[in-house]
């Protein structure tokens, strides 16, 4: 039977992994949460809009996130038997997946984009402030999808210092921009929601700059040169197809599905709107090292796979298991303890704050399913080769099980928005079963590298 790893080594090259990831997807999130708060201070319309717009942006960045995703687990396994040259040819293909999406959004938040947040909401007031963010921050789109498959290709080979070094920069240009350009302060003009986008903007521009800058001229491991960044290899892209479809696939149903879920809550109310940003902005800030474990454990477990040697892979499995248990515990309490110090920041009406309240309760239940089953399937089973497996499960979850009895709580039963906000987040709890057997199988053991 598998114990919990004495492995030294192991460790180490995890929380390596995982602290680098983890300050970076908090640091993120902290640009998220500064915008929210900011937003909340000068209107609740223009916070309601923002989170509208930002399910749009939310749809986008899951399926480049997939696309990144694809990139990691392919990548990984070439880096653990130490083959380097296939990894510039897949990350071309990730570049042209990714731009080519990053197009199509960026599209239709300029032609359609108030059609599509009437998809959100009917308050016109709401919409109002929506389509003003949209109609600028939707050129954000392309920046920010060439340099999420840059830094996936990055951390695919355990470089991970430049993504928090470009998310520090964000955060700083973001919060300064967003500080001057909302309220015309730092000599800048007062453009409220638009000073919000328009600093959006900003910061994905100088991600992209960053990103490029160090692939190309600072990073020695795969010495990428801008002739190569887009090329790609008929083999390889078939291979990239096999694997990173599944992964995109499962981006864009999770996206369509958290499209559909604030919809549900949009006709619900602005009040239910702007709770659930304010408890979702505190809930990603907290799960960051959540998601940190589950992409950490994602290139450990493909780097481990790709290199034959799976002699100790048992014990780390359960080590990981043990870990994300261990976070969820930790993430539940943090956000019960957190939620009246958040809350009290906002402008908002009484009513809000009490649904917010209400929401950030059931969070800090769900969480502890969360950061246990979502980093064992996302982060260990995609990892080790099986990247059908997700999308298959969270197909029969989200669309069998949270969507449906949503809808039926919302418009049928209709029941409070606290009770509908619980059938929104109830699969998080039930997928841990799931997780555990399927983990603990190991039939997701692929080796996905050619000879």
């Amino acid at each position: 039977m598998a114990r919990i790893t004495r492995d030294r080594s192991f460790y180490r090259q995890f929380f390596s992994l995982l602290v680098f990831i983890a300050l970076q997807n908090l640091i993120v999130y902290c640009v998220n949460l500064a915008d929210n708060i900011m937003l909340g201070r000068w209107s609740e319309e223009a916070l309601s809009g923002v989170a509208l717009a930002n399910q749009v942006q939310f749809l986008l960045q899951m399926i480049i996130s997939g696309v990144g995703e694809g990139v990691v687990v392919l990548s990984s396994q070439y880096w653990g038997k130490r083959d380097l040259n296939p990894i510039p040819f897949i990350n071309g293909v990730g570049l042209n997946v990714a731009l080519a999406v990053g197009t199509l959004f960026m599209l239709a938040g300029l032609i359609v984009p108030e059609p599509i947040l009437r998809l959100l909401s009917r308050d016109q007031a709401i919409l109002d402030e929506g389509v003003k963010y949209m109609r600028i921050v939707c050129f954000s789109y392309l920046f920010y999808a060439a340099s999420t498959v840059l830094l996936a290709t990055m951390r695919s080979v355990e470089n991970v210092h430049i993504g928090m070094g470009v998310s520090v920069m964000a955060l700083v240009v973001n919060i300064a921009l967003n500080y001057g350009l909302i309220f015309g302060r730092l000599g800048l003009p007062c453009l409220g929601v638009q000073g919000a986008a328009l600093a959006t903007l900003i910061a994905r521009a100088c991600e992209l700059i960053v990103s490029a800058a160090y692939v190309l001229r600072i990073d020695r491991k795969l010495r990428l040169k801008v002739s190569q960044l887009f090329r790609t290899q008929a083999r390889l892209a078939k291979d990239y197809v096999r694997v990173a479809t599944p992964v995109i696939l499962s981006g864009l149903s999770w996206g369509i599905a958290q499209f559909i879920q604030t919809s549900i809550l949009g006709h619900l109310g602005s009040a239910a709107v702007a709770a659930n940003s304010i408890a979702v902005s505190l809930f990603s800030v907290i799960m960051v090292v959540s998601y940190g474990s589950g992409s950490a454990s994602a290139v450990f477990i493909g780097k481990v796979v790709g290199s034959g040697d799976h002699s100790r892979i048992r014990e780390y499995v359960v080590t990981l298991q043990c870990l994300f248990l261990g976070f969820g515990l930790l993430t539940g309490s943090m956000i019960f303890l957190l939620k009246e110090p958040i809350i009290s920041f906002y402008n908002v009406s009484e009513g809000t704050r009490a649904l917010a309240r209400q929401f950030m309760i059931v969070l800090s239940i769900t969480s502890v399913g969360s950061c246990y089953q979502a980093p064992c399937l996302t982060g260990i089973v995609r990892g080790g080769g099986n990247t059908a497996f997700v999308f298959y499960n969270d197909l029969i979850f989200q669309w069998g099980m949270v969507i449906t009895f949503s809808l039926l709580a919302a418009y049928v039963w209709r029941l409070p928005p606290v009770w509908v906000f619980l059938f929104l987040k109830s699969d998080q709890l039930v997928k841990c079963i799931v997780a555990v057997f399927e983990v603990n199988s190991y039939r997701w053991i692929r080796k996905l590298t050619r000879e």
